[in-house]
């Protein structure tokens, strides 16, 4: 069963997209997955990791493990 996403509109420089595509295709993902984990990780960098759907806590990072 597939994961509700939030869909939105995102506009970004064609040379920026181009990095992202390589990117992704050095990590055998989509550039929609790149973008993802990138900012996943970013925004557990910055302290606010995302939190699962119905959890009352943030999910555990996995470099605590």
């Amino acid at each position: 069963m597939a994961r509700d996403r939030k869909q939105f509109l995102l506009r970004i420089p064609p040379e920026l997209y181009a990095v992202y595509e390589a990117w992704a295709a050095d990590e055998f993902r989509s550039v929609n997955a790149q973008m993802e984990a990138v900012l996943v990780d970013a925004a557990r960098r910055a302290g606010r990791p995302p939190r699962r759907r119905g959890a009352s806590r943030a999910v555990d990072d996995e470099d605590s493990a």
